[in-house]
């Protein structure tokens, strides 16, 4: 029989697993920050190898991308103070270490909640651990390829519709293309709480469909919390999705239950 562990033996073992998390972000937030991804052809397929440059990184190369796909032509990027550009591709590369070192963080963060919960819980817990590394990366896509650029391009045309010069800041920038990154990866992760909580019993699958109306009110205030125009237009580029994962949500919790409702019968 397992002796349970004290306080601050489970203080000491958070400590430990949160140290790894930070040295698997911090060592690819370190690769991204001193190398540059430079492409070579070998029979004609193109390859890539990393070569160390600090300046010409990675994080540079993916503020370039972002830039070009992200930001009309209009628009001009710029930095204001010394260290903006820095600071800009730091956050890239943490952005990126986190997305990348997901399979460490997940793994690390089960391990912890190991002891206190029951095999069943464990089983449940290990069984998303892919998929949450799946919808978190599907959700930074969504925002990056279709969200992000429409949001830019509908709150700019106002400037181009002026035929006003618009300079934007490299920081500002960053931090607006990030915390959708964050966020739509953070609410992809809806359906498998939602899959988790009724499947180790601590909610009746019906509390989902019963409260829905309620769901939706508080996705629409998040959504027109995260977007920063008053149109109304851009706040459904964030809630539509959510509502959406919601309903997935609520089919995947049902089927559960049936599924052990057929177990036990």
């Amino acid at each position: 029989m397992n002796r349970s562990m004290t306080i601050s033996e489970h203080l000491e073992d958070l400590r430990k697993r949160i140290l790894r998390m930070v040295i698997a972000v911090g060592i690819i937030a370190f690769f991204i920050l001193g190398f540059h991804i430079t492409p070579i052809v070998f029979n004609g397929i193109a390859l890539y190898y990393p070569n160390f440059s600090p300046f010409d990184n990675i994080a540079a190369q993916a503020t370039i991308a972002m830039k070009h796909q992200l930001l009309p032509s209009s628009v001009q990027l710029i930095q204001t103070a010394p260290g903006q550009a820095f600071f800009a591709q730091f956050y890239v590369a943490i952005l990126l270490g986190i997305a990348i070192g997901m399979p460490v963080i997940v793994k690390e963060f089960v391990s912890f909640l190991g002891p206190a919960l029951g095999k069943r819980e464990i089983q449940i817990i290990r069984s998303i651990t892919i998929p949450a590394v799946g919808l978190f990366i599907a959700g930074c896509l969504l925002s990056y390829f279709f969200v992000t650029p429409y949001i830019l391009e509908f709150l700019y045309k106002y400037g181009q519709s002026a035929e006003l010069l618009t300079f934007l800041n490299i920081v500002d920038f960053i931090t607006f293309v990030l915390q959708f990154l964050l966020a739509f990866g953070i609410s992809f992760q809806l359906p498998l709480i939602m899959y988790t909580v009724t499947a180790s019993g601590m909610v009746n699958e019906k509390f989902w469909r019963r409260n829905i109306r309620y769901a939706i009110i508080a996705m629409v205030i998040l959504g027109a919390a995260i977007t920063p125009d008053g149109s109304g237009v851009t706040m459904w580029f964030v809630s539509g999705p959510m509502i959406g994962l919601y309903l997935i949500g609520i089919i995947l919790s049902e089927r559960q239950a049936k599924k052990i409702a057929t177990l036990k019968s």
